[in-house]
This record gives C-alpha cells, sequence and structure tokens, in this order.
C-alpha cells in the first residue's frame, strides 16, 4: 500500500511546490512508483510537470466536488514512475463548494482510495492556507512534510501549523504523523540561515532532514520549461540536492 505525503506550510513561497515536483521525480527517478497530487488552485505543479492547465478537462477539483473517478483525472507524465491528478482554475472554486458537502473534510481521501495500492507513495502538494482544501489533504495523508525558507518570516505561523495538526489528528486523523522538515533555499554562510535551523530544531526535533536545499537558479528555471529540475540540468547543485533527499526520505522509509 502507497504511503501518502503532503507537502504542506502556510506560508508562500517556501519551496513547497518545488520540493514536491522535484522529490517526487528524484524518488521515480530511484525506481518507486509516484503519484503527484496538485492541490493548490495555482496550479503550479500541473504547469512544473509540463501539462498546460488550460488542457486539463478533469482535474483534482472534479474528484472533490463530483463522482468523477481518480482513474478518469490521473495523467501518466512524460517523466520516469510518475503520474499527475492535474489542477485547473476550476479548483480555486472548491473551497465555498465544499463548505455543503457531507464529509467534506474527507472528500480527497475517499477519491484517492483506490489509488494506493498502484502506487509506492502519493504526494499531494497543497495550497499555502490551512483552508479546507489543505485539511483534506491532511485527513487523506499518512504524513506531512514541511518545507521551510531560511528567513525570519517562515517561522512566523510554525505554532499556528502544529497546532493544525494537533487538531487534525484528534478529529480525522488520529495517525497523522511529522514526515520531516525540509529547510529550502539554504545558504550556511549567514547567521540568520543558523538561528533559523536552531528554532527549526526546537519546533520538530529529530525530524529536520539533513539534507538541505540551496538558494539555485536552475532550480528557479526548470519550471518554465515544465521539467523537474532532474530532467533540466542533472549536473546542478538543486538536481544533486534533490537526489540526496530522496535518498534520505527513501531510507527513513526502509526503501532501497
Amino acid at each position: 500500500m502507497g504511503k501518502i505525503v503532503a507537502f504542506a506550510n502556510q506560508k508562500g513561497g517556501v519551496g513547497k511546490t518545488t520540493s514536491a515536483v522535484n522529490l517526487a521525480a528524484a524518488v521515480g527517478d530511484l525506481g518507486h512508483s509516484v503519484l503527484l497530487i496538485d492541490l493548490d488552485p495555482q496550479g503550479n505543479t500541473t504547469s512544473g510537470m509540463g501539462v498546460n492547465k488550460r488542457d486539463v478537462t478533469l482535474s483534482t477539483y472534479d474528484l472533490l466536488i463530483s463522482d468523477v473517478k481518480a482513474e478518469q483525472v490521473l495523467i501518466r507524465t512524460q517523466y520516469k514512475n510518475l503520474s499527475l491528478l492535474p489542477c485547473n482554475i476550476s479548483l480555486a472554486g472548491a473551497e465555498l463548494e465544499l463548505v455543503d458537502l457531507a464529509g467534506r473534510e474527507s472528500r480527497l481521501k475517499n477519491a484517492i482510495a483506490a489509488l494506493r495500492e498502484e502506487f509506492d507513495f502519493i504526494f499531494i502538494d497543497c495550497p499555502p492556507s490551512l483552508g479546507l482544501l489543505t485539511l483534506n489533504a491532511l485527513c487523506a495523508c499518512d504524513t506531512l512534510l514541511v518545507p521551510i525558507q531560511c528567513e525570519y518570516f517562515a517561522l512566523e505561523g510554525l505554532s499556528q501549523l502544529i497546532s493544525t495538526v494537533r487538531s487534525v489528528k484528534r478529529l480525522y486523523n488520529p495517525s497523522l504523523d511529522i514526515e520531516g522538515v525540509l529547510l529550502t533555499m539554504y545558504d550556511g554562510r549567514l547567521n540568520l540561515t543558523i538561528s533559523v535551523v536552531e528554532e527549526v530544531k526546537r519546533f520538530f526535533p529529530q525530524k529536520l532532514y539533513r539534507t538541505t536545499i540551496p538558494r539555485n537558479v536552475r532550480i528557479s528555471e526548470a519550471p518554465s520549461y515544465g521539467q523537474p529540475i532532474m530532467y533540466y540540468d542533472r549536473s546542478s547543485k538543486g538536481a544533486k540536492s534533490y537526489a540526496e533527499l530522496a535518498e534520505e526520505f527513501l531510507s527513513k522509509n526502509r526503501r532501497k
């Protein structure tokens, strides 16, 4: 049965989508089947996989709101062992429409249940908020991976995120746990970075990944070509970092 990991942080610009896309590609490259779910109305995960959002007819919106089957939405991407449940602009209205639906917090969990047998890992890219879309992801997932930018403002809201996780565990998903915390846009030469690392360790003891993701121009360029960094420039520092992260991630999950 595939493990479901949600990538979430209510602050935007922390490398959440970048990490979901690139870790998925790196894990797929190592021989594991991965499904990437775009649950962010911005649709950056979809376009980052080289899929034109305007051409998407069935999306994660349909999974949440209607009775469409996940297999009808699923796209097999051009990348090794990597599939996608894409998003389009329709998802922007899902928060409001979900309010009146029965079992609104479990719509995604029920929709993708059948896919757990088909994939080794299922990654969910969440929006930068703690609304109903993110709640659906937290109810559906086994663990939560938290990317954090190495800047002061990235630390704000950590306590809120922890509080949300505790609430979801108590009310909806008792087995929810933190998969790990990933430091992005890392520059070890800066005193601020060191301060952020110490603060993150205080919030998430034993959960901080050894691998860090550096600031890297090639990582920023890759999405505009619809490619994960390892396919855009495998020799770049960014690609090597995500490859190392994939090894560490798989090691923690005891998969060779």
